[in-house]
């Protein structure tokens, strides 16, 4: 919209206007503190150790718990203590993981936990590990109350995970071997490094976080996490047919196969007609085109009316995981097409990783090498610019690279780019007029789309309305990010008045914590590790810019757009 089409006295009434409507509200005092004391105490309640017997069980499987510890590496004497006490097994995997992959998930046909040296936060209910991008969000939380060494002990973790498990996992489980989660690394060394509470971390401490970073990064810039040709990447995981932790939810598989009889107008290669008890010869041919029934109890129990899903859906919903949008129909019904893109969420990670990295390498007195960062990030911001930004809807929007289509799915992570500092200012002003697309009374919804799947309209969660709110502000926008962070931070605080629990997900349309999902994941979990660290760094903005005073500093985005050539 050009301003020059509106009179003069236009654009003052609409500037004193949008002062008069965007003051910060920050939360009442008695109301606020309850649910500071509830997150502060919730911290403890979802903390777990190898020395806790709470942190061996997994809702989401039906076997007994193991632990897994390296291959080689001895029983450390407080597991040995666990071992006895809890009455768990305790195992060692079949060798040296260097890289993801190096061992399959059925070579480990028991299920169980992987081992972390040090306490970390878990999400809460079924969500009982550590995963790869709830940390970052739970981190933020943790700095923001001063609990800065267990933030830095749980970045300790990740980097324990790529010495000994190949990669930074989707969580510390075996059968998340095969994928890890959006790459955060940087983000979390850097708000660690930066703001610490007690005696500042060393450059030698930044130095081995470094290099575990880069190591990390390789993962994404490789095979097969390519985008085609684009020079961006896609979300990717290694394994085969459904996912192993969906065995205590039997409904999810079928429920998408019904969901596509439902709708044959839908088309989609995702269905393939199968016979619900097959003979073994029918079998082995499944474990081609569909899933394995031999070795998988969930492929076995996903099938209805004479159909299955195919192998590719499979494929789609597992990168669909790595995502951490699951399910939506953001890639196709399901997400099942996830394979297929280059998202923006993701390549706005990466290219934020870059800049990290280039200021890592400052720091470190490698000049060479942040150049090289740098570099990196440029030609990244390129094809962003290239594949990812629509100049006719003036949009951020994911890529087919197969069909060379961009999506026309408003999602959420539009506003990625804006968090990572990689939007012109004109597109950040371009990207300010579509919130209109997401802002309902209670907070931002993940799209415009009520497909019925948790992360789609009218449901917001709080990781991506948190990198909504900080990008815009970071832009200048101020009064919105500002509103925003009250709408949502109202339907959290007045759904916890209500029931006194904190919750994965919002329905920000009704502001109700009670959801309704009509397929896919139904329930909506009670902690909530990111939506706790989220209401913390909303109550931080918005407190601090009630008394017009500068927040603490976030030092997790580098600085402007322009990157040194």
């Amino acid at each position: 919209m050009n301003l020059r089409t509106y009179s003069y006295l236009s654009i003052i009434a609409i500037v004193f206007a949008g002062v008069a409507n965007s003051q910060p509200t920050a939360p009442k005092h008695a109301e606020n503190e309850k649910i500071l004391a509830y997150i502060d105490k919730s911290w403890e309640e979802l903390s777990r150790s190898m020395t806790d017997c709470k942190s061996l069980v997994d809702p989401k499987v039906t076997t007994p718990p193991i632990l897994y510890l390296p291959a080689g590496m001895a029983v450390p004497p407080a597991v040995a203590s666990v071992q006895k006490q809890c009455k768990v097994e305790v195992r060692n995997l079949p060798r040296k993981i260097n890289h993801m992959g190096d061992v399959r998930v059925a070579e480990i046909p028991d299920e169980g936990l992987l081992y972390l040296p040090n306490p970390y936060v878990v999400p809460g209910g079924r969500f009982n590990e550590m995963y790869g991008w709830d940390s970052y969000f739970i981190i933020l939380g943790l700095v923001e109350d001063k609990r800065t060494d267990l933030a830095r002990e749980m970045v300790e973790n990740f980097f324990f995970e790529i010495e000994n498990y190949g990669a930074i996992l989707n969580a510390n489980r075996t059968y998340y071997f095969t994928r890890s989660q959006p790459p955060f690394l940087t983000s979390m060394i850097r708000e660690v490094y930066e703001h610490p509470t007690g005696k500042p971390l060393s450059k030698a401490w930044l130095a081995k976080a470094y290099n575990y970073a880069q190591r990390d990064y390789g993962l994404w810039i490789s095979e097969p996490h390519l985008a085609g040709d684009t020079g961006l990447a896609r979300y990717y995981d290694i394994g085969d047919g459904p996912v192993p932790e969906m065995a205590d939810d039997s409904n999810y598989y079928p429920d998408v196969i019904r969901w596509l009889l439902a709708h044959p107008e839908v088309h989609t290669d995702y269905l393939i007609e199968a016979p619900d008890d097959p003979t073994p010869e029918q079998a082995a041919a499944l474990a081609k085109t569909s899933c394995d029934i031999a070795t998988s109890k969930v492929c076995a129990h996903a099938h209805v009316d004479g159909h299955r899903l195919s192998s590719d859906f499979y494929r789609g919903d597992r990168a669909m995981r790595e995502s951490g949008y699951d399910p939506s129909f953001r890639f196709g019904p399901f997400s099942g097409s996830t394979q297929h893109y280059a998202p923006v969420c993701l390549n706005s990670l990466l290219y934020k990783y870059e800049r990290d990295m280039a200021h890592f390498a400052t720091l470190l007195g490698r000049t060479a090498e942040a150049g090289q960062w740098n570099r990196r990030a440029l030609d990244r911001r390129a094809a962003i610019e290239k594949y990812l930004w629509n100049p006719t809807t003036h949009m951020f929007y994911d890529y087919n690279f197969m069909t060379h289509q961009q999506s026309t799915y408003n999602y959420l992570t539009a506003f990625y780019p804006l968090w990572a500092n990689l939007a012109t200012p004109q597109q950040a002003s371009e990207m300010k007029r579509h919130l209109s697309l997401f802002e309902h009374d209670g907070g931002l919804a993940m799209s415009d789309y009520d497909s019925g799947t948790q992360w789609d309209l009218p449901f917001g969660w709080a990781p991506t309305s948190w990198l909504a709110i900080k990008g815009l502000d970071q832009y200048g926008f101020t009064a919105d990010s500002s509103r925003v962070s009250t709408k949502f931070s109202q339907t959290i605080r007045q759904n916890f008045e209500h029931d006194g629990t904190i919750r994965e997900k919002y329905n920000v349309v009704s502001g109700s914590a009670n959801v309704e999902v009509a397929t896919g994941y139904k329930s909506n979990v009670v902690g909530f590790g990111w939506t706790n660290g989220v209401y913390l760094e909303m109550n931080d903005l918005l407190t601090h810019k009630k008394n017009q005073m500068p927040s603490r500093p976030k030092t997790s985005h580098p600085g402007p757009a322009t990157i040194p050539q």
